[in-house]
């Protein structure tokens, strides 16, 4: 019986995982392009703390935890950085792996920049 529960389970965790979809896109501030409307560049920087997924013209918001994700994959980035100037290299790349929500926003499962 503990068999059958525990493999009820881990095909039930490996099901929502295969609903998860991926967007790679450049990395944009939500903020900067709420004021400015894109009329300049709103790169993501280390400082950014709300972020929008730019692909191929598409833009998606990312919801409150993958902010802080993106936020925390950024500041990995910087630290990593052998050359202190190569962390204000723009625009940032990053590839999204989760699912959209009802309110429109990604939900990140994973957040990797370059």
């Amino acid at each position: 019986m503990r068999k059958l529960i525990f493999t009820c389970a881990m095909f039930g965790a490996l099901t929502g995982v295969a609903l998860a979809e991926s967007w790679s896109g450049t990395l944009l501030d939500a903020n900067c392009l709420n004021r400015h409307n894109a009329t300049r560049s709103c790169d993501a920087r280390t400082r950014t703390m709300s972020f929008v997924l730019d692909d191929n013209g598409t833009r998606y918001r990312l919801d409150a935890r993958s902010n802080d994700a993106a936020h925390s994959a950024m500041l990995s980035r910087a630290d990593k950085a052998s050359n202190p100037d190569a962390t204000k290299a723009v625009p940032v790349q990053a590839t999204i792996t989760g699912h959209i929500r009802s309110n429109g926003k990604l939900r990140a499962d994973t957040v990797a920049v370059r």
